[in-house]
């Protein structure tokens, strides 16, 4: 990482708000060429909300957010399409296409976004499954693997177009102890021979601590703390002790309510009244 370099990544004083609730709040930060970021803090904190803004699927109330030096908050769809070529999404749930096989959902980017032929995107295919430990799987459908198995396609997935950065949405939940530490290497192992850089989003303090460069720790919308992560680890804020150590007791609520939480805000309340006439009109 050389911090005299552009940034890949520029946030700058980014506020969103729902209605009256602002879920960030002046949010600012950078991250460079060959960073491991690892956004974490509690539940309803603003962690997804952040993500969405960084690739361009959510628009900021106010502020900035670039990626490889372009602005993309103010950005059209075809425009950020453009960008995310670049970048790869590894998402929470994998996100697979079930009517897909496993090799076909790998080679969506492929043949989305480049003209190589067929031959040549199943020799990729088969590079990046082996890549997550899943050699041989590719006629598989996603109805035939497990959670975890899942997970690991869409991070062949991710990888498909080998992007400079790579996003990823708690990328070691649903994993063993064992594919958990595999995972990890391989993001180690992208970052330090690849230069890739990554953020992830993570409530996995092994697995935090063990890929990032950097930490970023939010909490009531804001950034409660950032640094290294022996910084982190040995910081003096009651919150970032509670939270890394999983402890009960502490300044972080055990309690949420729906308008506190940061996708929650605009659901209307819907009377239960209602949900056995809802109930039996979906099944009859």
């Amino acid at each position: 990482m050389n911090s005299n370099e552009a940034p890949i990544i520029e946030v700058i004083d980014l506020v969103h708000q729902f209605g009256e609730r602002t879920v960030l709040n002046d949010i600012s930060f950078n991250v460079h060429r060959g960073e491991t970021l690892v956004i974490m803090g509690g539940s309803g904190c603003g962690k997804s909300t952040l993500l969405r803004h960084m690739i361009g699927s959510m628009k900021p109330t106010s502020g900035s957010v670039k990626i490889f030096g372009e602005e993309i908050a103010t950005m059209k769809e075809r425009e950020i399409g453009r960008v995310r070529q670049r970048f790869g999404m590894l998402f929470q749930s994998g996100a697979l296409l079930a009517s897909l096989t496993v090799g076909e959902n790998v080679a969506l980017p492929l043949f989305q976004h480049t003209d190589k032929s067929a031959d040549e995107i199943e020799a990729i295919v088969k590079q990046k499954l082996e890549m997550v430990g899943l050699t041989g799987f590719e006629d598989l459908k996603p109805a035939e693997i497990s959670g975890g198995m899942k997970k690991r396609v869409g991070l062949a997935r991710a990888l498909a177009l080998d992007p400079e950065l790579l996003f990823s949405d708690e990328p070691t939940s649903g994993l063993d102890p064992i594919m958990t530490a595999v995972v990890d290497q391989l993001t180690l192992k992208l970052a330090r021979g690849s230069h890739m850089t990554a953020v992830v989003v993570s409530h996995d303090m092994t697995s935090a601590f063990r890929i990032a460069t950097r930490m970023i720790m939010l909490g009531h919308g804001s950034i409660v703390a950032q640094g290294t992560p022996e910084e982190i680890r040995t910081s003096t804020n009651p919150e970032v002790h509670q939270f890394i150590n999983g402890e009960a007791d502490g300044p972080i609520p055990l309690n949420l309510s729906q308008d506190k939480h940061e996708d929650h805000q605009c659901v209307k309340p819907r009377p239960f009244a209602l949900a056995r006439y809802r109930f039996h009109h979906k099944t009859s």
